[in-house]
């Protein structure tokens, strides 16, 4: 089945070799579709298939396993890291997490070892970056781990009820949207690094806007993740990429997550 989603074009010839080698039946000459016969076989198959299809089951079960392990992850980094790492493990969690995004994103195949190990750096960053604003504000991180969950289950329901589809036109929007959007970020982290503040992240009306699009955008990505999930299973990918589709929606997850934290931290004025 042709899918618009590059990412999941890719994961979809993969999962072509893979029904090639040990998942699709051949017939006695070779054609897809048919079982292999033996000589006086009664018609049957005389194997079930080696690799099992993936589902929205398995993909649910994933995505709140990941989430399981962020949480710990993120919960043992707020008790174990003294507050003078906090920084530092800050930073390192965000560029090890970076990488391994990247990986992910860009391999062929599916890994779950390296999925899992992302969720358990994503967690450390996101229980550093939450303990830095919670020192700050109290009861920030809260609010926004509940606003983030209630985004995600508005779109779900919207996605579910087609209120939003993921049409071509939608997907490239969202591509562009979001590539454009991380390269502003990259390069007003690298203009900080420097000394040269853009207004994008010091709670100005700017930085109020730009909060706001980052997160329609992240609500938005939603969208493509729920889609990916169900072109995943009709295009029948191995179980196993479950676990990428799972990394999608945890990647959505944790940038809503920080986004709404930032937004909420402007409203909070000096104590």
């Amino acid at each position: 089945m042709k899918t618009s989603n590059p990412v999941l074009a890719r994961l979809g010839q993969a999962a072509e070799r893979e029904r090639a080698t040990g998942y699709a039946p051949t017939g006695p000459y070779g054609q897809p579709g048919y079982p292999q016969q033996y000589p006086g076989a009664t018609g049957y198959p005389a194997a079930p298939p080696t690799v099992t299809p993936m589902s929205i089951d398995d993909v649910v079960v994933k995505t709140v396993v990941l989430l399981g392990i962020l949480g710990a992850s993120a919960a043992a980094a707020w008790v174990l890291v003294p507050d003078a790492l906090l920084g530092v493990a800050w930073i390192g969690a965000a560029v090890v997490g970076l990488v391994l995004g990247l990986i992910i994103s860009f391999s062929r195949m599916a890994n779950p070892a390296l999925v899992i190990a992302y969720a358990v750096v994503g967690g450390v960053f996101v229980g550093m970056v939450s303990k830095a604003f919670n020192s700050l504000y109290d009861g920030i991180v809260l609010q926004a781990v509940v606003a983030s969950f209630g985004v995600f289950f508005l779109m779900a329901m919207l996605y579910k009820a087609r209120v939003i589809r993921a049409t071509p036109k939608f997907v490239r929007g969202m591509v562009a949207a979001m590539v454009g959007l991380f390269a502003v970020m990259l390069i007003n982290l690298v203009l900080a690094l420097f000394g040269v503040n853009t207004g994008l992240r010091d709670g100005s009306p700017l930085a109020i806007g730009f909060s706001l699009v980052c997160i329609v955008v992240a609500s938005l990505s939603f969208v493509l993740s729920f889609a990916e999930v169900e072109e995943g299973v009709r295009m029948g990918l191995p179980q196993r990429y479950s676990w990428t589709a799972a990394f999608g929606i945890l990647v959505s997850l944790v940038w809503l997550y920080i986004e709404i934290l930032r937004l909420l931290s402007y409203f909070q004025g000096d104590d």
